[in-house]
């Protein structure tokens, strides 16, 4: 009976249904960062300490003074001394306390008035046990009943931080330790085996009342005055280098550190770091709001990490907006964007790239379930305009059957890959390091109108997004005339592939680099060895959805003289490598393209098996990489254990900010460079969630060590999201996850 029902579920896209309970979309907390840089330069944005007012009006201390943001804008408070400043403390009757190089200053709606009792530089301000303190290197100063007076500090002048307990004990944590003050007197507080440093920077009482002390080297915790224990790189801390200290209304601890910021929950460690989340890693200073959020000082300006509430429906709603903005070009290629000065987001442009086919194509399959599940008339038109253009891209070539990788403007410059004739020379150094190389001395071409230049060397990629695109869009979107142009396009592109001996032939007659699915290749030219496994299920997966599409039993013959003849059914048991040094991530993303068209159309149940074992193989290396693409591939074919709940998890961790910022988390104290689940590149020795590694496609590493956008300029490139949007209406239309309450 279990086979029974994964078959059903795999045959028929209308009827997929997996029999798991629906996650339900509810609303959930979504971070999002924002940057404000102050406008004086450089010295303005070395910020030193941040405070927020009882007003929720945001303070900062800086190199070149202070500074108060209002409605969203900076400007210089008057009366304060455009000095280096220390630190800020506001106190119970919303005044601001600011520590100066050349003393105290107090600011009082909104006017500023200097301490004349305080002499010297403030370096640290609190709150101690009968008012506001201050203290340097000169001296200390406390002020009781609204008088201020010299303050007798029995520990050391290199006074870092403060922090005053319920029974009005107050700790200062020093250069050379931490001191106690009780009404018995001073004491050192601290044993030379229990505290990780004495070099203290930062103090913090939590909600049960136990102190957490920030240094070099980590994080100690006492309970009722006795040592508890040590947060350091091995029990989660992603950086040692400790700098202040927060606990917000929840009670999760806020670290700044010298890698941004990070967060504990009693549980876990989580990160804040890059320019996806701060201005700069160099994290001095955190404050709260009444709403939650987190302002956080850093050397180059404030960040605040913000929070709203939402549900998946509103997250996809937020990216497909993105998408229509800025990642659509003529004559409807949906890519990534791209901004010249990443400074300045208000221009951009949508580049060409060898995939442009597929990933418009991936995109007219979104635009196909979100029409299938909401049949909003938009998402029709677009996915009809994206299957338009994939039709261009063949129709331009002047060949049927060969379709365009790209296509732009005949005026269009830049391009990527611009024509180059290879010397012999240079085209023998890379048959050397490949054999398989071919020379492509003409990469753009003149359409006969002269109005476009289109990209050969068309990649089986291309053909397997391609395909998966068409297939998904006639099942789901098109019309009944729509499937039959559908059909007849889709059947003259397998025709030119079966007529030229299951290779894709370029204009010059020969195949393309890539675009060899022959089996005397597959089956007896060891350099096709690897690729070889995934081509087999790929070309299935073409013939299979092109009968399906057309009725045509010509493809159900070649389907089935592939597998009887040449043992391509059997080879598509296990269609990819697992050797180390021959996986990478492309082979999964083009098998789980080419899993809906073989596997949803496949009626015969031991066919069906076969396919779904290999789809079981292949699925497992991937299986806890967190990519919602694949696993809810692999769950509407009818395989166990896809991980919808986790998931549902990565949707919603993912940043809303898609921009390739460069994360480097070779950086990071708390995991280890490995050389697995592939032997190369270097990669980290756990799975970090989507919102501490970088914005990637589903061809992509997620262990990757770094990413983004490396070396170009950081945060260059802008994803589409319709890495996060596909996956997401492919969950709603097979019933993974409920449409929100």
């Amino acid at each position: 009976m279990l086979y029974i029902t994964l078959l059903c579920a795999s045959i028929g896209l209308l009827g997929a249904n997996t029999g798991i309970t629906p996650i339900q979309d509810t609303p959930f907390t979504q971070e999002y960062h924002e940057a404000y840089p102050l406008p004086d330069g450089d010295a303005a944005n070395n910020i030193r300490a941040v405070a927020v007012d009882a007003s929720d009006t945001v303070w900062a201390a800086t190199k070149a003074g202070l500074y108060v943001l209002r409605s969203g804008n900076w400007s210089r408070q008057t009366g304060v001394t455009s000095g280096p400043l220390f630190d800020l403390s506001v106190d119970e009757k919303n005044n601001v306390w600011v520590g100066a190089w050349d003393g105290l200053y107090c600011v009082t709606d909104g006017v500023a008035r200097k301490e004349p009792a305080v002499t010297g530089t403030a370096a640290t301000v609190g709150q101690g046990p009968h008012g506001s303190l201050a203290m340097g290197p000169e001296g200390s100063w406390e002020c009781t009943d609204q008088i201020w007076k010299p303050f007798e500090n029995k520990g050391s002048r290199a006074v870092r931080a403060l922090a005053l307990d319920s029974a009005s004990d107050l700790y200062l944590g020093t250069g050379v330790g931490l001191y106690l003050q009780t009404p018995q007197g001073w004491q050192h507080f601290y044993k030379d085996e229990d505290l990780y440093s004495g070099d203290i920077r930062a103090l913090a009482l939590d909600p049960k009342g136990q102190l957490w002390i920030g240094a070099m080297g980590g994080i100690d915790v006492y309970t009722d005055r006795v040592y508890r224990t040590h947060y350091g790189p091995d029990q989660g801390l992603p950086n040692a280098d400790v700098r202040a200290l927060a606990f917000d209304a929840s009670g999760t601890l806020w670290a700044g550190t010298a890698l941004g910021v990070a967060r504990f929950d009693g549980k876990a460690w989580s990160l804040r770091y890059s320019k996806r989340w701060l201005l700069n890693d160099d994290v001095r200073d955190i404050a709260f709001a009444k709403d939650g959020t987190a302002w956080v000082a850093t050397g180059a300006g404030i960040s605040a990490i913000k929070r709203r509430t939402m549900t998946l429906e509103e997250k996809a709603a937020y990216y497909l907006d993105i998408c229509y903005k800025r990642h659509i070009r003529a004559p409807f290629i949906v890519e990534k964007c791209w901004y010249p000065n990443p400074k300045d987001t208000s221009k951009w442009e949508v580049p060409d790239d060898d995939n442009d086919g597929t990933f418009t194509a991936m995109y007219m399959a979104m635009e196909s379930y979100r029409w299938a599940v909401t049949k909003d008339p938009l998402a029709k038109a677009n996915a009809d305009k994206a299957c338009e253009m994939l039709e261009f891209l063949q129709h331009i070539t002047g060949v049927p059957g060969f379709f365009a990788r790209s296509v732009v403007p005949s005026d269009r410059s830049p391009m990527s890959d611009l024509n180059r004739v290879l010397t012999p020379e240079e085209y023998a150094e890379r048959r050397v390091s490949d054999p398989r190389t071919k020379r492509v001395d003409e990469d753009w071409r003149l359409s006969k109108d002269g109005k476009w230049l289109w990209k050969g060397d068309t990649s089986s990629d291309e053909m397997v997004g391609q395909i998966f695109g068409f297939y998904l869009y006639h099942e789901l979107a098109a019309d009944p005339e729509q499937k039959k142009r559908i059909a007849a396009h889709v059947s003259e592109i397998v025709d030119y592939v079966i007529d030229g001996g299951y290779v894709l032939r370029d204009l010059d007659g020969k195949a393309t680099r890539w675009g060899v699915w022959a089996p005397e290749q597959i089956n007896n030219d060891p350099d096709w060895r690897v690729e070889g496994v995934n081509k087999t299920f790929e070309v299935l997966s073409f013939l299979k959805a092109t009968y399906h599409m057309t009725g045509n039993e010509k493809y159900q013959r070649e389907f089935l003289n592939l597998i009887n003849k040449h043992g391509y059914g059997e080879i598509a048991r296990k269609p990819k490598s697992y050797g180390r040094s021959e996986r990478i991530h492309i082979q999964d993303d083009l098998l789980a393209l080419s899993t809906p068209g073989l596997l949803f159309s496949e009626t015969d149940p031991a066919r069906h098996a076969q396919f779904l074992e290999g789809a079981t193989w292949a699925y497992r290396s991937v299986a806890h990489d967190d990519n919602v693409f694949f696993n809810f591939i692999f769950g509407a074919a009818g395989g166990q254990d896809f991980h919808p709940e986790e998931s549902v998890l990565a949707l919603r961790d993912q940043p809303l900010d898609l921009r390739h910022w460069a994360i480097d988390t070779s950086k990071r104290e708390d995991i280890q460079m490995v050389r697995r689940p592939l032997l190369s590149p270097m990669q980290t020795s756990r799975l970090l969630p989507p919102s501490e590694r970088g914005v990637m496609r589903s061809d992509k590493n997620p262990w990757d060590f770094i990413s983004g956008d490396v070396p170009t300029p950081d945060g260059a490139y802008e994803s589409n999201g319709v890495f996060w949007l596909l996956p997401y209406w492919m969950g709603r239309y097979y019933g993974f996850i409920a449409p929100p309450q």
